[in-house]
């Protein structure tokens, strides 16, 4: 076993004595192209990076659910019989959100119910959370909790849940429990990611497809540069944009913005309100630049989508208005300094961008962005190395 394993096992030792039954992990993601599509029913292009929540597990001999994580002070307590989730808050309802949509799913089909609704046959659970996926930064901290947790818990409760219901499990615990309006794209990258690939989603019929990003071979990387401005999904800035794209739809007609096209721009400008215009023309061409992102990837390689990555941030920071001055300056840094393209990443109102860069020009582009930040007076961002990787899976 590692050091990584190791410290996880010692970890979950220090709070609950002896060893877990087993360790599980999952990513965080970064998305490369393809935001706020994916509550749209458009498209999405997520890796899975490495950077990843490990939880440790072990049945219990009653009804309890103990959760810890090293990131906070304290045992969270609750029996299964109790499971409520407007009564899960704080740090615990991500992975406490997932045990109760888990026992919804096992409710559906056999053995008999407690009072509560949650079969009999359900085990408590002493679950111990280490992370090294940072929180607030758009690299979906809360996804990496939501599906380690539903992959152990899956294997220790004997599910035999497939991953694209696990995604829908742990956005369930996300919408329901958390009260963050989220999409599937981020529970699916972390279920689904593979090395060196992104996943093109199609978050209409949650279908999956792995693209290959060839990275390696053209000698470009991700950096991510996490402003440090933190940002939440359960603020209201969020959940407006979701809902002017609702009535963009309604107002033009479709089920979803997914129906609409570049042609059909026009038409939404005469029948809309400038706001609400602006919401609808970032996910049309968001959805446009995802496809000619894989088309690209595909035909011409990686080093020739940086353009799409910069339009997406000026669709993102003029039409959609989420990112703030320090993405903004993240992204604009990183260009200057010669990035490939850069933008931000994630629900906005803080958090990452992402610059693709050539391998020899990684440290100058970090440097750059440091510099400017400190003479903008903003806080010192944390700029790391991302690839594409594994997606979630049992470490022991």
């Amino acid at each position: 076993m590692n050091e990584v394993l190791e410290r996880e096992s010692g970890y979950f030792s220090s709070q609950f004595g002896g060893a877990p039954d087993g360790l599980w992990s999952a990513p965080g993601r970064v998305n490369l192209i393809g935001e706020h599509t994916d509550y749209n029913e458009g498209f999405a292009f997520p890796i899975a990076i490495d950077k990843r929540t490990t939880v440790a597990a072990r049945v219990r001999a009653d009804r309890l659910l103990r959760v810890t994580s090293s990131s906070f002070p304290g045992v969270i307590e609750v029996s299964l019989d109790h499971l409520d989730p407007d009564a899960l808050t704080g740090w615990a309802a991500y992975p406490l959100g997932v045990a109760w949509a888990m026992s919804r799913a096992a409710a559906g089909g056999a053995g008999s119910a407690a009072g509560s609704g949650v079969p009999s046959r359900l085990s408590g659970l002493d679950l111990a959370l280490t992370s090294d996926v940072p929180a607030g930064a758009g690299l979906s901290s809360s996804a990496a909790v939501e599906c380690a947790v539903a992959l152990a818990l899956n294997d220790l409760w004997d599910l035999g849940l497939g991953r694209p219901e696990l995604a829908r499990i742990g956005q369930l615990a996300e919408n329901r429990v958390v009260g963050a309006p989220t999409g599937i794209m981020d529970q699916s990258a972390s279920l689904l990611g593979e090395p060196d690939h992104g996943i093109l989603l199609d978050c209409q019929n949650l279908t999956t497809e792995a693209v290959a990003l060839g990275f390696a071979g053209a000698g470009v990387g991700l950096l991510v540069i996490d402003t440090r401005t933190s940002h939440s999904h359960a603020d209201g800035g969020y959940a407006s944009r979701r809902r002017s794209c609702e009535d963009g739809a309604r107002r033009l007609g479709v089920g979803s913005l997914r129906a609409l096209g570049p042609a059909d721009l026009p038409r939404a400008a005469a029948q809309l309100d400038g706001q609400t215009y602006r919401r609808v023309r970032h996910i049309i061409t968001e959805n446009q630049r995802v496809l000619d992102t894989v088309t690209a990837l595909r035909t011409s390689g990686a080093a020739t989508i940086g353009r799409f990555l910069n339009e997406s941030h000026l669709s993102m920071r003029d039409d959609f208005e989420i990112s703030t001055p320090e993405l903004d300056l993240a992204v604009a840094s990183a260009q200057e300094m010669g990035a490939i393209g850069a933008r931000m990443t994630g629900g906005g109102f803080g958090g990452a961008a992402i610059a693709l860069v050539r391998n020899d020009d990684a440290a100058a582009v970090a440097a750059g962005v440091a510099r400017d930040f400190a003479r903008a007076g903003y806080t010192a961002p944390h700029i790391f190395p991302v690839t594409a990787s594994e997606g979630a899976r049992r470490e022991l």
